[in-house]
């Protein structure tokens, strides 16, 4: 598999990373060896996961596969705090009580001393972003972190962030910024991809797949072993299925009649092969259907082909905000 650059650092990943929120819910432990051996085994180097996902299920049951199953230097090792709540004084948020707390909890469950990628799942609007950033400076001088980076900031919090930290003396650089981004949601185009540009972060697309809408099988009906189907990701899922979606949909389906190729395949490679993009990450039910994304690394786009799905997916831009590609 091939290996990107995070941005402008020095750290690569393998341009699809395993996403692991269904790990500990969905996923059960065996479920996750076969598909953490399995990424390994096709060259995959990013793994994702969070403080947050099934209350820190998806971490212990990470933890538990390296060495056991896959070197733990064989992979780069990616896990989020801000989101968690918990009670007490350091239960959650972007303080940096509740960051270094929230560390080395992950750090805990992983069975690891240090990850190699560290992010901030999530603006905090009651902490000042001066402290919050101090807890990433101190995360990495301990040894405990790597790197560092965002998610889910828009175009501005992610540009004043990496301000900040590259106006420090001794400011720990942000190197990612990881959103939501697919044929179905590219509003990170407006902003948040210029910003990430101009500052030297890579992005990293979760929900490539438009949460699964992107595959084409909600076009007729909602597959009853579908996450379109479960009580808890139903909503998650149907936030994507409209009008614009099924046209959206439909470009992707006879984009891959014309390769020969799955519905899938075809939307993974659009958002994998973007501009500023380094890796795109998946999250799968069972082992057949990561692989099922993994044969997408075989397929590069025609330029026609792409530029129909863009056309058919864009969104409108205005003043003052410019395109990036």
């Amino acid at each position: 598999m091939e290996q990107r650059h995070l941005g402008d650092s020095g750290l690569r990943v393998s341009r699809i990373g395993l996403g692991t929120m269904t790990w500990g819910q969905d996923t059960d432990a065996d479920e996750a060896a076969s598909q953490l051996v399995a990424f390994a085994d096709l060259g995959g180097t990013l793994v994702d996961t969070a403080d947050v996902y099934n209350d820190g299920e998806s971490e212990r049951i990470l933890g538990a596969l390296l060495d056991d199953l896959v070197p733990r230097q064989d992979i780069v090792l990616a896990t989020k705090a801000v989101a968690r709540r918990d009670e007490g004084p350091f239960g959650g948020g972007a303080s940096r009580g509740a960051l270094l707390t929230a560390l080395d909890g992950s750090l805990r469950r992983l069975g690891v001393d240090h990850v190699d990628l560290w992010q901030l799942h999530a603006w905090d609007t009651a902490v000042p972003l001066e402290e919050t950033l101090a807890a990433v400076d101190h995360a990495v001088t301990s040894g405990k972190v790597r790197y560092a980076g965002v998610s889910n900031y828009c175009g501005w919090q992610l540009a004043t962030a990496a301000t900040l930290q590259r106006a420090k003396p001794f400011g720990v650089p942000l190197v990612s910024a990881q959103l939501e981004y697919s044929l179905l949601e590219r509003g990170l185009e407006r902003e948040v991809a210029p910003a990430a540009a101009h500052h030297g972060l890579g992005l990293l697309a979760w929900a490539p797949l438009g949460r699964g809408v992107l595959t084409g099988k909600y076009r007729a009906a909602t597959p009853a072993d579908s996450r379109g189907a479960s009580n808890h990701f139903a909503p998650y899922v149907d936030h994507h299925r409209t009008e614009r979606a099924a046209r959206i949909v439909q470009a992707v389906v006879t984009a891959a009649d014309g390769l020969a190729t799955s519905p899938l395949s075809v939307a993974l490679a659009w958002v994998r092969d973007r501009p500023g993009v380094s890796s795109a990450i998946v999250g799968a039910r069972d082992t057949g259907q990561l692989l099922g994304s993994l044969v997408s690394e075989e397929l590069t786009l025609p330029t026609a082909i792409r530029a129909a799905l863009d056309d058919v997916s864009d969104l409108e831009l205005g003043y003052p905000e410019t395109r990036l590609g």
